[in-house]
């Protein structure tokens, strides 16, 4: 893991894309462990029999990992002490063996009542090019 670079208002210009973060073939194993650390065992995300029943192929990710990804897309960019604002709505489901790419773009810099901030958009987009999540962001960040 490299270090990260520290990010200051003056590089930034509107129009720059949020690096993308990748997560590579989604496991149900993935699905798993995000159960055991949020808590949420609701078993359509681990009980095959279960999805079935509700007329689902399969287990698919829970919504909040899949906007975790994303927000360790703009956090890795912005860093998580510079961020102000992280929106996120649904689009589609994530099921196992997806990869997910989560990417964005600064929209709008601007100063206000003495910060120097960036809004963005950003998404979670799957190996077919399918949108899963979209969302916003707003990050105050340092000069130099």
């Amino acid at each position: 893991m490299g270090e990260r670079t520290r990010l200051y208002f003056d590089d930034v210009k509107e129009g720059d894309e949020v690096p993308a973060f990748v997560v590579k073939n989604l496991t149900r194993t993935d699905l798993v462990r995000y159960a055991g650390a949020s808590g949420d065992f609701n078993p359509i995300h681990h009980d095959q029999t279960f999805a079935e029943g509700a007329n689902l192929p399969g287990v698919f990710a829970h919504g909040m990992l899949n906007a975790g990804f994303v927000g360790k897309c703009v956090t890795d960019y912005v860093g998580v002490q510079n961020l102000r604002q992280f929106k996120v709505r649904f689009a589609t489901r994530v099921w196992p063996g997806d990869t997910i790419t989560c990417k964005g773009t600064v929209t709008k810099k601007y100063d206000a009542d003495g910060s120097h901030l960036i809004e963005g958009n950003v998404q979670a987009i799957n190996q077919k090019g399918e949108v899963a999540i979209h969302g916003s962001f707003k990050a105050a960040l340092p000069i130099r």
